[in-house]
């Protein structure tokens, strides 16, 4: 079922659904969070940085969506264990999960493999690659107690392109679209549907730092990408696994 190019998400798309978003504070994270709410769904806004989950959290409630939750965890250092209290902690609030959005990502810089520092080739995988898995983990008890449970794991072309002088940033993303596939096919047979969005150019921080001196005026920012994202994540796309759709 490929995404209708005129897709037009009903207001109440998401109504009682409960969605949690990674990298909610800032850029795609928090335009999809906000999209999210705005069609009905709880939100639960998970970052590092608490004044920018805030501001997304007063957002929401000033547009007159359903009261969203604030998860404070840095994706750099969170344990197995951290996880594992995160799950807890939603399976006390809501009883289940009915939708996961993998979006924070980070990427250091631009360099040849050969030059670039350990440090930070570990920083990113913990970021870009473990913890989305620990996540999905951690959830799938969760996610399972949903009868449409959708997980959208965020890729980049700079990935699965075997791009030169993208690093641990571009493996990581490899890493991702092969966990994600596996994770659609392990779970075929459950309500967890599992796909991929390659978001393309978009206005944010992340590309702002790789490319300062792209005009940024010419990229779509991140709220043209709702209508896919909320595809994914509703019940227009039931049926619709191991998919990867570009912007």
């Amino acid at each position: 079922m490929p995404f209708p190019s005129d897709y037009q998400p009903a207001p109440d798309l998401l109504k009682d659904r409960v969605i949690l978003v990674t990298g909610a504070g800032d850029g795609i994270g928090r335009a999809m969070a906000r999209a999210a709410a705005a069609h009905g769904a709880t939100v639960i806004l998970l970052g590092k940085t608490v004044s920018k989950l805030e501001a997304v959290y007063d957002e929401i409630e000033q547009a007159g969506g359903p009261q969203p939750a604030i998860y404070p965890l840095n994706l750099e250092g969170a344990t197995p264990a951290d996880y594992d209290q995160l799950a807890l902690t939603l399976e006390g609030n809501f009883g289940r999960l009915d939708g996961l959005l993998h979006n924070a990502a980070m990427l250091v810089y631009l360099s040849r493999l050969k030059d670039h520092e350990i440090e930070d080739w570990l920083r990113i995988m913990q970021v870009n690659l473990n913890a989305p898995f620990m996540l999905t983990q951690a959830c799938l008890d969760l996610l399972s107690r949903s009868g449409d449970a959708s997980v959208v794991f965020t890729s980049d072309s700079a990935g699965p392109a075997h791009k030169p002088y993208w690093g641990a940033y571009g493996v990581s993303k490899c890493g991702i679209e092969c966990m994600a596939q596996t994770w659609a096919q392990e779970l075929a047979r459950t309500p967890v549907r599992v796909n991929l969005v390659d978001p393309g150019p978009t206005r944010t921080a992340l590309r702002k730092r790789v490319f300062p001196a792209e005009d940024a005026s010419q990229l779509k920012t991140p709220d043209a990408l709702a209508p896919l994202y909320l595809w994914l994540l509703g019940p227009d796309s039931h049926g619709v696994r191991g998919e990867k759709l570009s912007a």
